[in-house]
């Protein structure tokens, strides 16, 4: 055999495998679609479409660092903590606390309006504020760093103009909160969290208004399945808003009020001033030590009457000066103020002052209030968050 016949024997061997593999066609399967996430722009800012629905979804919440100092309001120092240097020595030392905050939104239109949904969890980690010298030996030791609460701040379903679930009370929301302040309730003007059934409507014309029907928390909890009412009214133009609202405790069958009057007097200035009144004849019952104080779930604030005032001012798109200035009828006085700066956006420090002129009951006498039980007392906060 020489080589062109080896040369030739080669190529028909080579030609009959190509054919052999030809015939047997390789099939590539085609790639499925990728579903990507795709904005959702109806309800706002931040949300997508949920893959394979017609929900939209957003996500978002902050982490806060307090830190705080003296002894005016909720957020006051930790006093008369034990020394480990000699026995029976105690000292003070700051307030902090850390908190991880989750929300989350839903929003779909449906042939009976649009459907929502929020919630906020939150996660705390630091120490208590007040004074330890005196501490049962149960929570002797809350002055020290631990994981603390871990609550469902909100969470409530909205169809149309109908709300149910976890939610402040309407006597807080609809109004509005007292300012921008961090110790806004030195003055309290109303319980918070409850389970609500509400009905939101729009009449129109700047009109707005609400019914909701709520279960309260602690011991103004409803009693014979009877539930707390309140009721709202707004109006708002380009000038700002005035609104009213009337809550009914039916635990107590005290009835309590507010309005609030809100004015843009220029694009950086705004102003509030809140009015609060309510009846007490029933909140001095001494077989309840925490609601002998002529104080329900709605009229917290002390006597009959109660007035909360301030402000925001924006020097630039960076700093504003926020300001609050409660009073109420057994002469308690709030004052709170502070700075707001925002470093970048979605991080924001604020720096607040704090003064308290209030009294407390004898313990022995529920209707013992007396300018001598009186105390003045000065506090601040230093607060960083991050929101996203």
């Amino acid at each position: 055999m020489n080589i062109k016949s080896l040369l030739l024997g080669s190529a028909a061997a080579m030609i009959a495998v190509s054919g052999a593999r030809a015939a047997d066609a390789v099939v590539v399967a085609e790639p499925e679609p990728a579903e990507y996430v795709k904005i959702c722009d109806v309800y706002g800012a931040g949300y997508f479409y949920i893959p394979g629905t017609e929900t939209c979804l957003r996500i978002g919440g902050y982490v806060r660092y307090d830190i705080g100092v003296g002894d005016a309001g909720s957020f006051d120092g930790v006093n008369h903590v034990p020394d480990h240097q000699s026995a029976g020595d105690t000292h003070s030392t700051y307030y902090k606390n850390t908190r991880f905050t989750l929300k989350t939104w839903t929003g779909q239109e449906t042939e009976l309006g649009t459907l929502k949904t929020y919630t906020e969890t939150r996660f705390n980690y630091g120490n208590s504020s007040g004074d330890y010298l005196n501490q049962a030996a149960s929570n002797a030791d809350d002055w020290q760093g631990r994981n603390k609460s871990l609550s469902l701040r909100f969470a409530w379903i909205q169809l149309g103009g109908l709300r149910v679930g976890k939610d402040d009370t309407a006597f807080d929301t609809f109004i509005g909160y007292a300012g921008s302040v961090i110790q806004d309730t030195l003055v309290p003007y109303g319980g918070q969290e409850s389970n609500v059934v509400q009905y939101y409507f729009d009449a129109g014309n700047g009109f707005t208004g609400l019914v909701s029907l709520e279960e309260g928390a602690g011991k103004g909890t409803i009693d014979s399945y009877v539930p707390h009412v309140v009721g709202g009214l707004k109006y708002k133009g380009d000038w700002g808003a005035i609104t009213g609202v009337v809550a009914y405790d039916s635990n107590y069958e005290e009835v309590a009020g507010k309005v609030r009057l809100d004015v843009n007097v220029t694009k950086e200035l705004s102003l509030f001033i809140i009015g609060g009144y309510g009846t007490d004849d029933n909140l001095n019952d001494p077989t309840n030590a925490i609601d002998a104080k002529g104080r329900g779930f709605y009229k917290q604030w002390g006597g009959n009457w109660a007035v909360w005032g301030g402000g925001t001012y924006k020097f630039n798109d960076k700093t504003a000066f926020n300001a609050q200035i409660s009073y109420d009828d057994w002469k308690n006085l709030g004052v709170a103020a502070n700075v707001a700066y925002t470093v970048v956006p979605g991080f924001t420090v604020t720096a607040e002052v704090d003064y308290l002129n209030a009294g407390k009951f004898d313990d022995a006498d529920f209707s013992n209030w007396t300018k001598a039980n009186k105390k003045s007392s000065v506090g601040g906060i230093l607060r960083f968050q991050r929101s996203f």
